[in-house]
């Protein structure tokens, strides 16, 4: 077998992976890229790009729902579900094929199939071998396998995305992002939605004052949530699914037409054989060091999901693989910096977050001025009929710098992206209380936000 000599080997066709490929090119590389299944990875073709089809679905349901206020009368809506799924597929058809052609313009070479290291720097796929200077590790995340009997009858993201049949009862096993945002959908579809959650709160990351304030709603629009739930095992009951649960000192029993994995992601780099690579690893967590080299072969880069550290988001994935492209080009030089990237969950309405939480800054010894507003008596909030509009703005008492944002409703996720700027280049709270913004829009409420009348 001969081998194939190139600059840069990229393991994954996503948006980190594609990050990559624009430094290394325009530095003249050489550049293989394997991908398995379609370029563009999870996020455009099975992931956040369909999904906002749905939720932009369950936005106008939820605008229905509030007519009323604006004095319109409208009937009971119907959703087509079949349809539906349909204009998403419609809608996300062509991005493989754009990517394609766009990697095919930066004289990127298209490998289709699965890799495995077979040394340091050499990558094994079917019956090539490619001997690379820099390998990169952008093969992105699948859905955390969860150990419990019956686990094979439950489903993920994937398939929600392509059923045609609108289930009557779904039960997710896992209050993360992937629950709350199709549970939304769903049940303002009619679906009969239950989230059981391992721990005491909702989204653990996030904020627990704002995640009260969406559980709030989700209960609101029917959303049964239970929390600290042990599940013990799922099996066939009747034609539908069955979870059988711990809650409360009790076994309970409860059915439903699907079960969702909602437990979350973890990185998808077991089937590389990483130790043939000598990439040091556990626990399928590759470790790396600040500028996304593996510490055990710094040949080895690591972007997007798979990297084990950073947030799991297609923004993200694709600024590192920026990063790790100029440190091929210049050598070490660069690493990633997290603190004002914001993140959005996208319910209806949706909770976004930037910097950190409360609980976080004072464990990190911050003395804070903490801004809580619940603005749904706010004229702006009322205007729009919102039936959530929350702000925590959390400062940093010495320095008057911005420390975390966190939103429900009020167009948080397009505020939080102000605040994301503030932080990154050092505005402080009174530098953004005291702009002047457009009015009347939620943007105009920050100086409010900030305690300034």
């Amino acid at each position: 077998m001969s081998r194939e000599q190139f600059d840069v080997v990229i393991l994954g066709g996503g948006n980190a992976g594609i990050g990559v490929t624009g430094p290394v090119r325009r530095a003249g590389m050489s550049v293989a890229m394997i991908e398995q299944d379609m370029l563009g990875g999870t996020c455009p073709n099975r992931g956040c790009t369909p999904k906002k089809v749905l939720v932009a679905a369950g936005h106008a349901l939820h605008e229905i729902e509030r007519a009323a206020v604006h004095l319109i009368s409208v009937g009971k809506p119907r959703l087509d579900w079949a349809a539906l799924i349909d204009r998403e597929k419609e809608m996300i058809k062509d991005i493989p094929a754009k990517l394609a052609r766009s990697m095919a313009k930066r004289d990127v070479e298209i490998i289709k199939g699965s890799a495995v290291f077979a040394g340091r720097n050499l990558i094994r796929v079917g019956s090539r071998e490619l001997e690379a200077k820099h390998i990169v590790i952008a093969t992105g995340s699948k859905p955390r396998p969860l150990p419990i009997p019956g686990a094979e009858f439950m489903i993920t993201s994937d398939e929600m995305l392509s059923e045609r049949d609108l289930p009557a009862s779904v039960i997710f096993v896992g209050g993360g992002v992937i629950s709350l945002e199709f549970g939304h959908v769903y049940a303002r579809t009619g679906t009969e939605v239950t989230v059981l959650e391992a721990q005491r709160q909702l989204l653990p990351a996030m904020d627990a004052d704002a995640v009260v304030r969406l559980q709030i709603e989700s209960e609101r629009i029917g959303i049964s949530v239970k929390m600290a739930v042990s599940v013990k095992r799922i099996e066939r009951a009747d034609g539908r699914l069955r979870v059988i649960f711990h809650h409360d000192g009790a076994e309970h029993a409860l059915d439903a037409d699907r079960i969702v994995n909602g437990a979350g992601r973890v990185a998808n780099v077991d089937m590389l054989d990483l130790t043939a690579g000598n990439v040091e690893h556990a626990n399928g967590r590759v470790a790396v060091d600040r500028h996304l080299r593996s510490i055990s072969n710094p040949l080895v880069h690591v972007c997007g999901d798979a990297v084990p550290t950073s947030p799991q988001l297609s923004p993200i994935a694709t600024y590192e693989g920026d990063i790790v492209g100029r440190n091929i080009v210049e050598g070490p030089k660069y690493s990633p910096d997290y603190a004002s990237m914001a993140t959005s969950v996208y319910t209806v309405p949706p909770l976004a977050a930037v910097g950190l939480t409360e609980a976080t800054a004072r464990q990190n010894g911050f003395a804070i001025d903490v801004h809580t507003n619940d603005m749904c008596d706010w004229f702006s909030a009322r205007t729009y009929a919102e039936t959530v509009a929350w702000s925590k703005i959390i400062v940093d008492r010495t320095t008057d710098r911005i420390l975390g944002a966190h939103f429900v409703g009020h167009a948080g996720q397009e505020l939080v992206n102000l605040f994301g700027l503030a932080m990154r280049f050092g505005l402080t709270a009174a530098q953004i209380r005291d702009n002047v913004y457009a009015y009347p829009t939620f943007s105009s409420d920050i100086k409010h936000m900030l305690g300034h009348a």
